[in-house]
């Protein structure tokens, strides 16, 4: 018997591929967007992040089913904060 996956991990699956896609190819459809997911799906494509969280609660108003990204971002770089302005 095959075991489905999960929302959260479907999301989490695209999010990875597009997030790949765009530090591959700079020129990518979505390259330097903000993308939020739903169900496994793209549902929203924002130039900045208040705008994509925005409208992806409006299409999904449960959390737990979304996830945004952005597209190009390494997410493997550790980013060190020193201080607070």
């Amino acid at each position: 018997m095959a075991i489905s996956k999960t929302v959260q991990e479907l999301n989490r699956e695209l999010a990875d591929k597009l997030a790949e896609e765009g530090r591959i190819d700079p020129n990518s459809v979505y390259a330097g967007k903000f993308v939020g997911i739903a169900n496994g799906q793209i549902a929203v494509v924002a130039n900045d992040l208040n705008e994509m969280v925005s409208r992806l609660h409006q299409v999904e108003p449960d959390p737990s089913n979304t996830f945004g990204v952005e597209v190009g971002r390494d997410y493997d770089v550790v980013d060190e904060i020193w201080a607070l302005s």
